[in-house]
Protein backbone atom coordinates (compact mmCIF):
# COMPACT_ATOMS: atom_id res chain seq x y z
CA UNK A 1 0.00 0.00 0.00
CA UNK A 2 2.79 2.02 0.67
CA UNK A 3 4.35 1.93 -2.46
CA UNK A 4 1.10 2.53 -4.34
CA UNK A 5 0.56 5.61 -2.33
CA UNK A 6 4.16 6.65 -3.36
CA UNK A 7 3.82 5.93 -6.71
CA UNK A 8 0.37 8.04 -7.16
CA UNK A 9 2.40 10.87 -5.02
CA UNK A 10 4.82 10.47 -8.10
CA UNK A 11 2.78 10.37 -10.76
CA UNK A 12 0.47 13.45 -9.25
CA UNK A 13 3.84 15.91 -8.77
CA UNK A 14 4.57 14.63 -12.85
CA UNK A 15 1.40 15.96 -13.94
CA UNK A 16 2.20 19.62 -13.67
CA UNK A 17 5.35 18.68 -15.56
CA UNK A 18 3.79 16.97 -18.87
CA UNK A 19 1.16 19.57 -18.76
CA UNK A 20 2.54 22.84 -17.61
CA UNK A 21 2.98 23.38 -21.25
CA UNK A 22 0.80 21.20 -23.42
CA UNK A 23 -2.93 21.81 -22.63
CA UNK A 24 -4.85 20.62 -24.76
CA UNK A 25 -2.29 19.33 -26.76
CA UNK A 26 -1.25 23.17 -27.80
CA UNK A 27 1.27 25.43 -27.87
CA UNK A 28 0.13 28.99 -27.88
CA UNK A 29 1.88 31.92 -29.12
CA UNK A 30 1.31 35.39 -28.60
CA UNK A 31 2.62 37.86 -31.11
CA UNK A 32 2.12 41.03 -32.86
CA UNK A 33 1.20 40.16 -36.62
CA UNK A 34 2.58 43.49 -38.12
CA UNK A 35 6.50 42.83 -38.04
CA UNK A 36 7.32 41.17 -41.21
CA UNK A 37 9.22 39.09 -42.05
CA UNK A 38 8.84 37.90 -38.77
CA UNK A 39 4.98 38.18 -38.39
CA UNK A 40 2.61 39.45 -40.31
CA UNK A 41 -0.74 38.39 -42.40
CA UNK A 42 -0.85 36.56 -45.55
CA UNK A 43 -4.60 36.58 -46.23
CA UNK A 44 -5.98 35.11 -42.89
CA UNK A 45 -3.17 33.33 -41.80
CA UNK A 46 -0.36 34.95 -39.56
CA UNK A 47 3.29 34.08 -41.77
CA UNK A 48 6.92 35.01 -40.81
CA UNK A 49 10.02 33.58 -39.85
CA UNK A 50 8.47 33.57 -36.04
CA UNK A 51 5.23 31.77 -36.57
CA UNK A 52 7.46 29.21 -38.74
CA UNK A 53 10.18 28.54 -36.24
CA UNK A 54 7.41 28.29 -34.09
CA UNK A 55 5.95 25.51 -35.74
CA UNK A 56 8.73 24.20 -35.96
CA UNK A 57 9.65 23.75 -32.31
CA UNK A 58 5.40 22.77 -31.49
CA UNK A 59 6.14 19.48 -33.61
CA UNK A 60 9.38 18.52 -31.70
CA UNK A 61 7.50 19.08 -28.46
CA UNK A 62 4.70 16.85 -30.39
CA UNK A 63 1.89 19.93 -29.68
CA UNK A 64 0.54 21.50 -32.53
CA UNK A 65 1.01 25.54 -32.60
CA UNK A 66 -2.18 27.92 -32.24
CA UNK A 67 -1.07 31.79 -32.68
CA UNK A 68 -2.67 34.56 -31.08
CA UNK A 69 -2.47 37.92 -32.31
CA UNK A 70 -2.29 40.97 -29.92
CA UNK A 71 -0.75 44.77 -29.10
CA UNK A 72 2.79 44.25 -28.87
CA UNK A 73 2.63 45.82 -25.27
CA UNK A 74 0.66 42.59 -24.07
CA UNK A 75 2.49 40.06 -25.01
CA UNK A 76 4.59 39.64 -21.87
CA UNK A 77 1.78 40.02 -19.19
CA UNK A 78 0.29 37.22 -21.55
CA UNK A 79 3.23 35.04 -21.07
CA UNK A 80 3.58 36.13 -17.75
CA UNK A 81 0.14 35.13 -16.75
CA UNK A 82 -0.74 31.92 -18.82
CA UNK A 83 -3.12 33.19 -21.25
CA UNK A 84 -0.37 32.05 -23.94
CA UNK A 85 3.34 29.85 -23.36
CA UNK A 86 5.33 31.70 -25.31
CA UNK A 87 6.13 35.08 -26.59
CA UNK A 88 7.49 35.70 -30.37
CA UNK A 89 7.70 39.07 -32.21
CA UNK A 90 10.87 39.83 -32.58
CA UNK A 91 11.63 39.93 -29.12
CA UNK A 92 15.13 41.30 -27.04
CA UNK A 93 15.97 40.01 -23.68
CA UNK A 94 16.28 42.92 -21.61
CA UNK A 95 16.56 43.49 -17.74
CA UNK A 96 12.94 45.19 -17.37
CA UNK A 97 11.45 42.06 -19.19
CA UNK A 98 13.32 39.66 -17.06
CA UNK A 99 11.17 40.31 -13.84
CA UNK A 100 8.55 39.13 -15.43
CA UNK A 101 9.36 36.60 -17.73
CA UNK A 102 12.32 34.14 -18.88
CA UNK A 103 13.78 33.97 -22.78
CA UNK A 104 15.19 30.67 -24.41
CA UNK A 105 18.41 31.10 -25.90
CA UNK A 106 18.69 33.24 -28.67
CA UNK A 107 17.60 32.38 -32.49
CA UNK A 108 17.79 35.00 -34.33
CA UNK A 109 20.41 38.77 -34.22
CA UNK A 110 17.97 41.87 -35.32
CA UNK A 111 19.77 45.39 -35.97
CA UNK A 112 17.48 48.72 -34.97
CA UNK A 113 17.53 51.11 -37.88
CA UNK A 114 16.22 54.62 -39.08
CA UNK A 115 13.84 55.59 -41.40
CA UNK A 116 13.47 58.70 -42.77
CA UNK A 117 12.42 60.81 -46.04
CA UNK A 118 14.62 60.69 -49.10
CA UNK A 119 14.71 64.67 -48.23
CA UNK A 120 15.31 64.74 -44.71
CA UNK A 121 18.16 66.47 -43.23
CA UNK A 122 18.63 63.23 -40.82
CA UNK A 123 21.60 62.32 -42.74
CA UNK A 124 23.53 60.01 -39.99
CA UNK A 125 22.36 58.76 -36.08
CA UNK A 126 24.94 61.35 -34.86
CA UNK A 127 22.37 64.16 -36.28
CA UNK A 128 19.80 62.42 -33.60
CA UNK A 129 22.32 63.44 -31.14
CA UNK A 130 23.37 66.68 -32.36
CA UNK A 131 23.50 69.08 -29.89
CA UNK A 132 20.27 71.44 -30.25
CA UNK A 133 18.64 68.54 -32.05
CA UNK A 134 14.75 68.26 -31.75
CA UNK A 135 13.77 66.02 -33.97
CA UNK A 136 10.47 63.96 -33.29
CA UNK A 137 11.03 59.97 -33.32
CA UNK A 138 8.74 57.36 -34.20
CA UNK A 139 8.67 53.70 -32.52
CA UNK A 140 6.92 50.87 -31.67
CA UNK A 141 5.36 51.01 -28.09
CA UNK A 142 7.00 48.78 -25.46
CA UNK A 143 9.53 47.75 -28.01
CA UNK A 144 13.49 47.88 -27.33
CA UNK A 145 13.08 50.76 -30.10
CA UNK A 146 11.04 52.89 -27.62
CA UNK A 147 12.88 51.19 -24.88
CA UNK A 148 16.35 53.01 -26.21
CA UNK A 149 15.13 55.46 -27.82
CA UNK A 150 13.04 57.16 -24.55
CA UNK A 151 16.54 56.53 -22.99
CA UNK A 152 18.48 58.43 -25.17
CA UNK A 153 16.44 60.75 -26.19
CA UNK A 154 13.68 61.24 -23.46
CA UNK A 155 10.01 61.21 -23.54
CA UNK A 156 9.22 64.25 -25.43
CA UNK A 157 11.23 63.32 -28.18
CA UNK A 158 9.67 59.63 -28.57
CA UNK A 159 5.97 59.27 -30.54
CA UNK A 160 4.74 55.86 -29.17
CA UNK A 161 2.61 54.10 -31.55
CA UNK A 162 0.56 50.99 -31.43
CA UNK A 163 2.36 49.24 -34.82
CA UNK A 164 5.49 49.57 -37.10
CA UNK A 165 2.84 50.54 -40.23
CA UNK A 166 1.11 53.30 -37.80
CA UNK A 167 4.69 54.68 -36.96
CA UNK A 168 5.38 54.87 -40.83
CA UNK A 169 2.29 56.69 -41.57
CA UNK A 170 3.23 59.08 -39.37
CA UNK A 171 6.19 59.49 -40.91
CA UNK A 172 4.58 59.87 -44.23
CA UNK A 173 2.34 62.55 -42.82
CA UNK A 174 4.55 64.31 -40.66
CA UNK A 175 3.83 63.73 -37.58
CA UNK A 176 7.43 62.73 -37.01
CA UNK A 177 10.94 63.08 -38.24
CA UNK A 178 12.43 59.39 -38.72
CA UNK A 179 11.28 55.97 -37.43
CA UNK A 180 13.60 53.44 -35.58
CA UNK A 181 12.42 49.95 -36.26
CA UNK A 182 14.61 45.99 -37.05
CA UNK A 183 16.04 46.56 -39.80
CA UNK A 184 14.09 43.92 -41.67
CA UNK A 185 10.74 44.85 -41.47
CA UNK A 186 12.12 49.07 -42.20
CA UNK A 187 12.87 47.02 -45.33
CA UNK A 188 9.68 45.94 -46.22
CA UNK A 189 7.64 49.43 -45.20
CA UNK A 190 10.43 51.31 -47.55
CA UNK A 191 9.50 49.04 -50.23
CA UNK A 192 5.86 49.59 -49.55
CA UNK A 193 5.86 53.28 -49.76
CA UNK A 194 7.78 55.65 -51.88
CA UNK A 195 9.74 58.56 -50.66
CA UNK A 196 11.54 56.66 -47.85
CA UNK A 197 15.17 55.15 -46.93
CA UNK A 198 16.88 53.55 -44.26
CA UNK A 199 20.13 55.37 -43.12
CA UNK A 200 23.55 53.44 -43.50
CA UNK A 201 24.07 53.78 -39.53
CA UNK A 202 22.37 51.52 -37.53
CA UNK A 203 20.83 52.81 -34.10
CA UNK A 204 21.41 49.27 -32.40
CA UNK A 205 22.49 45.35 -32.25
CA UNK A 206 20.28 43.15 -30.23
CA UNK A 207 19.63 39.19 -29.99
CA UNK A 208 15.76 37.95 -30.38
CA UNK A 209 14.48 35.20 -27.73
CA UNK A 210 11.34 33.37 -26.80
CA UNK A 211 9.18 34.42 -24.01
CA UNK A 212 8.44 32.04 -21.48
CA UNK A 213 6.47 32.40 -18.10
CA UNK A 214 9.11 32.47 -14.96
CA UNK A 215 7.29 29.28 -13.48
CA UNK A 216 7.62 26.93 -16.42
CA UNK A 217 11.04 26.08 -16.51
CA UNK A 218 9.78 22.61 -18.15
CA UNK A 219 9.07 24.59 -21.00
CA UNK A 220 11.99 26.61 -21.04
CA UNK A 221 14.47 23.74 -20.76
CA UNK A 222 12.23 22.16 -23.83
CA UNK A 223 12.65 24.98 -26.06
CA UNK A 224 16.21 25.28 -25.37
CA UNK A 225 16.40 21.42 -26.82
CA UNK A 226 14.36 22.04 -29.47
CA UNK A 227 15.75 25.51 -30.92
CA UNK A 228 19.30 23.46 -30.64
CA UNK A 229 18.00 20.60 -32.87
CA UNK A 230 16.66 22.95 -35.65
CA UNK A 231 20.07 24.78 -35.52
CA UNK A 232 22.24 21.70 -35.62
CA UNK A 233 19.85 20.03 -38.56
CA UNK A 234 19.81 23.15 -41.05
CA UNK A 235 15.95 23.92 -39.82
CA UNK A 236 16.44 27.50 -38.66
CA UNK A 237 18.96 29.00 -41.09
CA UNK A 238 15.97 27.41 -44.20
CA UNK A 239 13.77 29.72 -42.31
CA UNK A 240 15.32 32.49 -41.80
CA UNK A 241 16.49 32.26 -45.63
CA UNK A 242 12.79 31.57 -46.76
CA UNK A 243 11.99 35.17 -45.53
CA UNK A 244 15.76 36.98 -45.46
CA UNK A 245 17.63 37.91 -48.83
CA UNK A 246 21.32 36.83 -48.04
CA UNK A 247 22.38 38.94 -50.35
Amino acid sequence: MKKMLAIALALCLMIPALTAFAADGKLVMGTNAAFPPYEYYDGDKIVGIDAEAAAAIAEKLGLELEIVDMDFSAIINAVASGKVDIGMAGMTVTDERLQSVNFSDSYATGVQVIIVKEDSPIASLDDLYAEGASYKIGVQEATTGDIYCTDDFGEDAVLKYKTGPDAVLALLSGKVDCVIIDNEPAKAFVADNEGLKILETAYAVEEYAIAIALDNVDLLEKINDALNELMEDGTLDAIVAKYISAK
